[in-house]
């Protein structure tokens, strides 16, 4: 008799045990549901600032200021005043020093376009693309700089410049200021 009270004793601690751990359980699954569910009430607004159209007079007294060459154009269909600034177009050509091996023309041209990347980063070029044949003149940058000499500068600091692969062709290039490719 003693061993089955004892048997029924210990099924009893061990069911009541089970249950507890239940209950603990449920307990600690309401308790994270609870703070999961809660709402987040924190929305960021975000003022979006429209840039601030300034007229051809007011860009022509700035790009003046900055050392940079323009002239006004009347446009006769419209009768609109068309600033032009000059810009520089730099020719990358083919270069006298072609002798690099496949892993040096790679490695120079991942500095190339480096250089590319951190010349219209820093807003001294709008522009930059190879041209689609095998040619001597193997691309062009179009600078957005005040004087040939820092257009000259900033070409010539390019790594495949540097290197003798290309060499840099530079012509002023006028062209309406905002207006885009299409």
């Amino acid at each position: 008799m003693k061993k089955i009270f004892l048997a029924c004793m210990i099924l009893l601690v061990f069911i009541a045990c089970k249950e507890e751990a239940k209950t603990s359980v449920k307990e600690v699954k309401e308790t994270i549901t609870e703070t999961v569910v809660e709402p987040v009430d924190s929305i960021v607004e975000v003022e979006i600032k429209e840039p601030v159209k300034k007229s051809a007079r007011q860009l022509k007294e700035e790009l003046t200021a900055k050392g940079f060459k323009t002239f006004d154009y009347v446009d006769k269909k419209t009768n609109d005043t068309i600033l032009m600034q000059q810009y520089f177009m730099a020719f990358l050509k083919r270069g006298p020093i072609r002798g690099q091996n496949e892993e040096e023309t790679a490695d120079l041209q991942k500095e190339h376009l480096a250089h590319l990347a951190k010349m219209y980063e820093l807003g001294y070029a709008d522009i930059s693309g190879p041209f689609g044949d095998d040619g001597d003149i193997r691309g062009i940058t179009i600078y957005n700089v005040p004087t040939q000499k820092m257009a000259d500068s900033l070409a010539n600091s390019d790594p495949m410049v540097k290197a003798g692969r290309l060499e840099i062709e530079m012509h002023p290039w006028w062209a309406a200021k905002g207006f885009p490719l299409r």
